[in-house]
């Protein structure tokens, strides 16, 4: 085991970047901010859909663009802040204004031309049809059981004279 030599300026000076990085961060322009909000999804797989529900509540239907491909959907949208008149006394507002996107990828293949969108209360719905190569088949598998004797294979000979002599021997295994 080799011994290595604490060195606490060192990491004290990391942990001041880091703690600059996030003041920055805070104290910076709403473009900043912006970049670290994104919309809460849940992908749900169906037998033949993917579900995607988005949580985007305050936005209206549209100040959203939705975009699909047959890996992707991408949902950007936008926070648009009312006009409110300051009269008296101080105004706060912890409300996130200004443009957002997030891009989800998919899992499988989907047939991008013919998604359903849905925008309810909030709640963005995309019904994303798999390609059908990307759908569960199920196949019906016959065994054969071994216990049982061998099947007899039928020979068929046909003469000169076209005559068709048939005989039965066991199959070989």
């Amino acid at each position: 085991m080799a011994l290595i030599r604490w060195q606490p300026f060192q990491e004290i000076e990391t942990l001041r970047r880091q703690m600059d990085r996030v003041f920055d961060e805070l104290a910076g322009s709403n473009q900043q901010l912006e970049t670290f909000w994104k919309p809460a999804v849940e992908l749900k797989d169906t037998e033949d859909n993917l579900i995607l529900r988005a949580e985007i509540p305050g936005v209206e239907g549209k100040d959203l663009d939705v975009q699909v491909t047959r890996e992707a959907v991408a949902i950007r949208g936008e926070y648009r802040r009312e006009q409110q008149a300051q009269e008296r006394g101080l105004f706060r507002s912890e409300f996130r204004y200004g443009k957002f996107q997030r891009v989800v990828g998919l899992p499988v293949a989907i047939q991008n031309d013919r998604v359903q969108a849905e925008f309810k209360n909030g709640i963005l719905t995309l019904t994303l049809p798999k390609v059908t190569e990307a759908r569960r088949k199920v196949v019906k598998v016959n065994i054969a059981d071994t216990s049982t004797p061998t099947p007899e294979i039928a020979n068929e000979q046909v003469d000169t004279n076209g005559h068709v002599n048939t005989e039965t021997e066991p199959a070989a295994v």
